[in-house]
């Protein structure tokens, strides 16, 4: 292996493993305490596993790419159905990451198809300039912020289901976080 698919790997594998985490979030998060659903994440384990195995010996991001899609497919999928049927309440939330996500997922595939172009005018541009151009990096900040929100989308979903009193604040006005109160002695 070169060093350069090494990199790749280690950049593009963690997108597989944290969506699957992401899928049993959303799946499970309208169960009881205490339960776990062996099959689901052993069928999630053996995906991660399978496609790890595959492209590492393939070596065709191609590859890669389409089993990532079909994960974030899924969970866009599982997200709406949350926002529109079960908490229409979390519509804001829900929509604000998927759509910053998917603008990380926009930069990406501009990143794949015009890496050469983009190279080549990031040596004609001053450098301040010309790191506006790395969209591999946007790629990585918007799916963080998208991902993030994400998290405290489905973390808010299943404590609500669990009648516990969520409630997002934003520290410094700005930054969402989720504060969690116990339910209500009845």
């Amino acid at each position: 292996m070169t060093l350069k698919y090494e990199m790749q790997l280690l950049d593009e594998l963690p997108m597989i493993y944290s969506c699957c985490m992401l899928m049993y979030c959303l799946f499970e998060c309208f169960k009881y305490k205490n339960t776990i659903n062996y099959p689901f994440l052993f069928l999630l384990v053996i995906y991660s596993i399978s496609v790890t195995i595959i492209y590492v010996s393939l070596k065709k991001p191609l590859f890669h790419q389409v089993m990532y899609g079909t994960l974030v497919t899924i969970l866009i999928l599982r997200s709406v159905y949350i926002v529109l049927w079960v908490y229409p309440w979390l519509r804001g939330l829900g929509y604000t990451s998927l759509a910053i996500f998917l603008m990380g997922l926009f930069f990406w595939i501009l990143d794949i198809v015009f890496c050469n172009k983009l190279r080549a005018l990031r040596t004609q541009l001053p450098p301040t300039v010309g790191a506006l151009t790395q969209f591999h990096a946007w790629w990585h900040i918007f799916t963080g912020l998208g991902s993030y929100l994400h998290l405290l989308f489905s973390i808010y979903s299943r404590t609500l289901f669990l009648k516990y009193r969520p409630k997002v604040k934003f520290v410094f006005g700005i930054w969402p976080v989720l504060l969690v109160e116990s339910p209500r002695k009845q």
